[in-house]
């Protein structure tokens, strides 16, 4: 079975749907999680250099200040793999929460 990935690569592999550069990475994913999350440059270019060298996302343009990155169709794969993962958890953890406050009555 192949690894989950991290809240983090998730979160970057969902930025990256659309070609960005680092920094637009960073905004993206403090957009999409309303602030909650950030993820500082250092980690997201380790997790970006494991994420090229596992194919999930691919270098677009590597010109000398800027690289832009985009998502892979096995990056997408892995992607709709994960979304389903963390689905069934998401609602096995709703079920089981809405019938533990069930017993409570």
């Amino acid at each position: 079975m192949d690894e989950p990935l991290t809240d983090s690569s998730y979160l970057i592999l969902l930025a990256l749907l659309k070609p960005k550069h680092g920094y637009a990475i960073m905004k993206d994913i403090s957009d999409i999680t309303n602030e909650r999350v950030s993820i500082g440059p250092a980690s997201m270019y380790t997790i970006l250099k494991k994420l090229l060298k596992s194919d999930l996302i691919a270098l677009e343009q590597d010109d000398d200040r800027k690289k832009v990155y985009l998502i892979t169709d096995l990056g997408i794969n892995k992607l709709e793999e994960e979304v389903e993962r963390r689905k069934l958890f998401y609602l096995a953890g709703e079920r089981l929460l809405e019938e533990k406050r069930g017993s409570h009555s």
